[in-house]
């Protein structure tokens, strides 16, 4: 009996911009490949579901959605003269498909925990060069675009800039799935807008509104769902989970985990000696490695460690408080002293259930400007061209500090 050909040009179904076509064989088979696959398993936007209960979906839904809109902005950078050749549009929407595919589980949790020292935009290239090994040499000019070694800048600021085709998809993205109508921006008109002046990624003079928009909402998204304080004390806890599992496991208690975490909380990996054995590892390690540990370490012997499992399977969080200036050192002490009294710990054990911390947003970073092309051919920094003064204050980086601790205790 004869073999059926696999149909690789085939078709998903994607709930923001309906069909989407695969365009060759070779990204079909980059996203079949294990590497890409477990994608499905890392959420996009990690503990925001228990604030906006649809956000739920997955880097995958998100690399799918970029490639797409990829596939368009090089159609209409065609429609205007710019020449792109058939290698460098594959070559884009491989390197745009593969930007995120060094996430670890819960996204930004492991880099701060368990795998220290090394970004997901590296552990992002160890991927596409072991994939490259394996499609052998088919992804060199995928990767020379993505680490902004290729000539041609555009194709580069096409992954990477103020006005990238990453952003472009996870706000409406992320918009669609939390219910936020405020990140819903209209990534096909700013993809309309799009063009080439001296080698640089511009937009159109009649692209301006599109853009302002566009900068407002990356701004209220950030501060409504991507830092939003439930997410960020969940996420906080989930880095103070893993950094206690590894520091028993350092004093040979037992933990019980996969294969693949019980490897990164046993040992201390740097970038130099992530071989293609850890990448592979690491490539074993999901959310799913993650909650089916702290499901399990809410019954271990260790306080902290089954407290703080406990609190965050169960939605028990601690509780945080924002503000603008730094909590003084009185507050906290005043806090460190109650949870001592409370829970009888040392101070070593008390930073784990009270700790300070600072986050910061920039909506707007103007040394990277977004450039708009004006009807005489000049170009603009958009700050410059638009009539909206807040877009200035959009510039400066918003800083804010919190202090996390448990509901029981007072401040003051």
């Amino acid at each position: 009996m004869a073999k059926t050909k696999t149909n690789k040009l085939k078709i998903i179904n994607d709930p923001i911009y309906g069909f989407i076509s695969i365009p060759n064989p070779l990204i079909f088979d980059i996203i079949e490949h294990p590497y890409f696959q477990r994608l499905r398993r890392i959420t996009q936007m990690g503990f925001s579901n228990l604030v906006y209960p649809g956000a739920n979906h997955t880097r995958f839904h998100h690399a799918i959605g970029c490639m797409h809109l990829m596939q368009k902005a090089i159609r209409v950078l065609r429609t205007k003269g710019v020449e792109i050749s058939d290698d460098e549009e594959n070559a884009v929407s491989i390197a745009i498909l593969l930007h995120d595919i060094g996430h670890g589980a819960f996204s930004h949790a492991l880099e701060h925990s368990i795998v220290n020292g090394i970004s997901h935009e590296e552990i992002s290239i160890k991927f596409m060069k072991s994939l490259n090994n394996h499609f052998n040499g088919k992804l060199d000019l995928a990767i020379a675009i993505f680490e902004g070694k290729y000539h041609r800048k555009f194709l580069y600021q096409l992954i990477s800039s103020q006005l990238d085709i990453d952003r472009l998809d996870y706000l409406k993205r992320d918009s669609f799935y939390t219910g936020v109508a405020e990140g819903n921006i209209s990534s096909d008109r700013l993809i309309a807008m799009m063009n080439v002046k001296d080698d640089e990624l511009v937009i159109d003079q009649k692209g301006i509104y599109s853009v302002e928009k566009f900068l407002i909402a990356r701004r209220l998204m950030y501060w409504q769902v991507y830092l939003h304080k439930t997410g960020l004390v969940a996420e906080n806890m989930l880095v103070k989970v893993l950094k206690r599992a590894k520091e028993l496991t350092k004093k040979n208690i037992e933990i019980e985990a996969s294969t693949a975490l019980k490897y990164f909380l046993n040992n201390e990996i740097s970038l130099k000696d992530f071989d293609d054995e850890k990448l592979e590892l690491f490539s074993r390690l999901d959310d799913y490695d993650i909650l089916h540990a702290i499901k399990d370490w809410r019954n271990h012997s260790d306080f902290v460690l089954s407290q703080l499992s406990t609190m965050i399977i169960d939605r028990k969080l601690l509780k945080i408080d924002i503000q603008d200036e730094k909590h003084s050192k009185e507050e906290i002490t005043i806090i460190k002293n109650q949870l001592k009294e409370a829970y009888k710990l040392d101070d070593d054990l008390v930073a784990y259930f009270a700790f300070t911390d600072m986050v910061s947003n920039q909506a707007y970073n103007s040394e990277i400007p977004i450039k708009i092309l004006t009807k005489k051919g000049t170009l603009l920094d958009i700050v410059k061209a638009s009539d909206q003064l807040n877009l200035q204050a959009l510039a400066k980086p918003v800083n804010k500090h919190f202090l996390c601790y448990p509901k029981k205790m007072k401040l003051a």
